[in-house]
């Protein structure tokens, strides 16, 4: 086993045109454009909707239609474009289909990385901040380890276990997430259902991360902006469609992690969401999609680093160059397993699961599962040398007795 070192367009169109009246506010009938957009920060008084160079105020409802048009057209957003739309998508009073219509016709016409990107750091800027001392990362690592979702595969909340053992392995933990959206539970629910508190206000969970090593950040909690987002989002999730939030959600952290394990469902995703991590300024990160044989023969996808099949790997340490790779589990010591060993259920079956597996009372594949992918996150954040040592270490801090304390420590903080 060697260490994953060895593992190893931008779009801007021209802005569309848009309506120049807000139905928020009385136009002037002279200039037909609203009054109310007021510099420097060029957004409408009324509807709240910031606007880019050149461009006039416009209706929340107008600016998602013509955008949805545009990418109907195949053609990109610019970021002064996304800007525009993270403020129409988060206006409360925009309609829920106009929303649901836009998210699906980006994810048809696929997101570029600076899609991604605008729309990661437009809603990173206005999340909620943990109060934390300036100099908190100071000499250390501070991880998250998520998947995208999406997969569809009902497999158990493997990447919250993972996140359970990095912090206690002594990794700071700041772990953000949410309630199911495509699965039957999400990392809020399973936490929840661990008795682990997952709606922290920001000096309470700034004190857990320094106290414990770990924080569960709530999403809608510390982004107001879903507020108005999560009802599209969960229309176009009941129509079986994904959303750039599927990807987003991992990128949104507040805390701002330094290094980051990600999975997505898609391997053709792992470049350019690594890309996207590295802009944003992280100093290492993994992403992978890992294979998965299914019973008709086809290949499909999880949102983690897979013991049934090869992975396919994103990574980057510091400003050095992306590599990107296929990575086999296959010298790590697994036993024949298939999908069904991985499965989960609801929230509280997954509790129960997880509880076994950092007392050390449940072996096989779910435990492989979570010391490969504990291996890797313990690579990312400096732990470890390689995965292989990683794994090593992940399985004496379970054998230990040192994850389930951490458990313990974490629920007796509710």
């Amino acid at each position: 086993m060697t260490s994953t070192h060895s593992l190893v367009q931008t779009a801007r169109v021209t802005s569309v045109i848009l309506p120049t009246a807000c139905d928020y506010s009385s136009p002037d009938s002279k200039s037909n454009r609203c009054p109310q957009v007021v510099a420097p920060a060029r957004s409408c008084i009324s509807c709240g909707v910031r606007v880019g160079a050149g461009a006039a105020s416009i209706h929340v409802g107008q600016v998602i239609v013509e955008f949805t048009r545009q990418l109907g057209a195949g053609q990109a957003l610019n970021a002064d474009q996304v800007a525009v739309a993270v403020s129409a998508l988060a206006d409360e009073r925009g309609l829920l289909a106009d929303k649901a219509a836009f998210l699906t016709a980006l994810a048809k016409k696929g997101e570029t990385a600076d899609e991604i990107a605008a729309f990661a750091r437009e809603l990173r800027d206005r999340s909620v901040q943990l109060p934390l001392p300036a100099d908190f990362r100071a000499g250390q690592e501070v991880l998250d380890v998520c998947g995208t979702g999406g997969d569809r595969l009902n497999t158990f909340n493997i990447s919250t276990t993972v996140a359970l053992v990095c912090a206690a392995a002594e990794v700071v933990v700041a772990k953000h997430g949410n309630r199911a959206i495509t699965s039957q539970s999400g990392s809020a629910d399973v936490l929840e259902a661990l008795g682990i508190s997952i709606d922290l206000e920001p000096a309470a969970a700034a004190e857990s991360l320094q106290r414990h090593g770990f924080v569960f950040l709530f999403a809608p909690k510390f982004h107001p902006s879903f507020k108005g987002i999560g009802p599209a989002r969960r229309l176009c999730a009941e129509q079986g469609q994904r959303t750039i939030f599927n990807f987003l959600g991992p990128l949104l952290n507040p805390v701002r992690p330094t290094a980051q394990l990600l999975g997505v469902s898609r391997p053709e995703l792992t470049e350019p969401m690594a890309r996207t991590l590295q802009v944003l300024g992280l100093r290492r990160a993994i992403v992978v999609a890992g294979e998965v044989p299914i019973p008709d023969g086809t290949m499909a996808h999880l949102d983690e680093f897979s013991t049934l099949g090869e992975n396919t790997v994103a990574e980057f340490y510091q400003d050095r160059a992306l590599s990107c790779c296929r990575w086999s589990p296959a010298d790590l010591p697994l036993a024949p397993a298939t999908l069904a060993d991985l499965a989960g259920g609801d929230a509280q079956t997954n509790a129960g699961l997880i509880i076994d597996l950092l007392c050390g009372e449940l072996m096989g594949p779910k435990l492989e599962a979570v010391l490969l992918n504990a291996g890797a996150a313990l690579f990312v954040a400096g732990r470890a040398r390689s995965i292989a040592e990683g794994w090593k270490v992940a399985e004496e801090t379970i054998r230990s007795g040192a994850a389930a304390k951490k458990l313990r420590a974490l629920q007796g903080s509710t």
